[in-house]
């Protein structure tokens, strides 16, 4: 069979300069997930976005075809009418956008603007286009999926505004799910959980997905194939046990010697520096600190009023940062980990008074 999705030679710039996608090929079959792998600026996402010709209204496609095999027969998608590809974009291609605070209308409710893409591609009912996506907001990990249907974007936090534009873009089953940085605000709990859930839909409905990422746990989590990318040019493909095994190019051997490994600083007294692949070779000197304290914060709490009725009364509180304790030495790194709201970003703006806390003490 013809794989679901051909790029052939795609060439994409701004202006005058040099191409930044220079003649990128890569196929993608069906039910397959295939891994775009690269730093920042390395072309991935505008290859991906090339595909559902969302580009930036500054860029060029200087060449290229990108050739999709759907279900419903064999397109060009460069050459097709907007109308059509308007039909394709959210039903038989969707894709999860990284930054979902610029993808998501400020202007409309997060219910309506997911039900949307049910009503258009389905033709769906109000109340059926809502039950399908409450079950979706729940799959993805929304704890009120009521609340967030009512809710507009800049009411959630950035982890929940994620899962939501994931539920929008998993919402009608397509056939291609592009899948540019999905977990990137997510902490790695609720990232198990939408990798399982897009390898189980993946799984149900046979869908491709390609994933844009440069964390290559992920990679070797989710993907079967790997195209790894540079300056704007594919430098390897392979299996993933291919890359991973026995990378061939420089640039692939330096992503995988970058990934920081959990133990690696087992049985050393202090952290030291990452060493990085293609630097000169220097003396690496551990990070010490001192023992001057810096900051001091004892049983600091912050919560939020929950208001409701008509008068809109305090009728409870969110307990963001409940009694919180710890010291921090001069020259040394504190870290505060946890999940999605356990109250880590609020313990930091509690620090500089950026929301005020109820009680507690915070010594400079």
């Amino acid at each position: 069979m013809a794989p679901l999705l051909e790029v052939n030679d795609l060439s994409i710039g701004f202006g005058n300069g040099p191409s930044v996608v220079d003649g990128v090929s890569f196929a993608l079959n069906a039910g397959e997930t295939l891994a775009l792998v690269g730093e920042s600026g390395s072309g991935k996402t505008l290859s991906c976005r090339s595909v559902l010709r969302l580009l930036p209204d500054a860029a060029q496609m200087r060449g290229g075809s990108i050739r999709f095999n759907g279900a419903e027969g064999a397109v060009n998608l460069l050459s097709l009418p907007e109308k059509k590809m308007r039909a394709i974009r959210g039903d038989r291609i969707s894709m999860i956008f990284q930054e979902p605070m610029r993808s998501l209308s400020p202007l409309h409710r997060l219910g309506d603007q997911v039900a949307e893409v049910l009503r258009l591609h389905r033709n769906m009912g109000r109340r059926a286009a809502k039950r399908a996506v409450l079950e979706q907001f729940e799959k993805v990990g929304l704890v009120d999926p009521l609340r967030a249907w009512k809710s507009y974007p800049f009411e959630m936090s950035g982890g929940m505004r994620q899962r939501a534009m994931i539920a929008m873009a998993m919402v009608a089953k397509p056939e291609l799910l592009i899948a540019d940085e999905p977990t990137t605000a997510l902490d790695v709990t609720i990232q198990a959980q939408i990798l399982d859930l897009i390898k189980d839909v993946q799984e149900e409905f046979g869908m491709s997905v390609l994933f844009i990422t440069h964390d290559m746990a992920v990679v070797a989590q989710m993907a079967d194939r790997v195209v790894v990318m540079f300056r704007g040019n594919k430098v390897e493909e392979g299996t993933v046990e291919e890359i991973f095994e026995n990378p061939q190019h420089p640039y692939t051997k330096a992503l995988l010697a970058a990934v920081p490994k959990l133990g690696e600083m087992r049985g050393k007294p202090y952290p030291e520096p990452m060493k990085l692949l293609g630097t000169a070779e220097k003396e690496i000197k551990p990070i010490k600190g001192t023992e001057e304290t810096l900051l001091t914060v004892k049983n600091l709490t912050t919560r939020f009023p929950v208001q409701g009725g008509f008068l809109r009364r305090t009728v409870a509180n969110v307990h963001a940062v409940e009694d919180l304790s710890f010291t921090i030495n001069k020259g040394q790194t504190l870290s505060l980990v946890g999940e999605s709201g356990c109250g880590k970003s609020t313990a930091g703006r509690s620090l500089l008074r950026l929301v005020d806390p109820q009680s507690g003490e915070v010594n400079l």
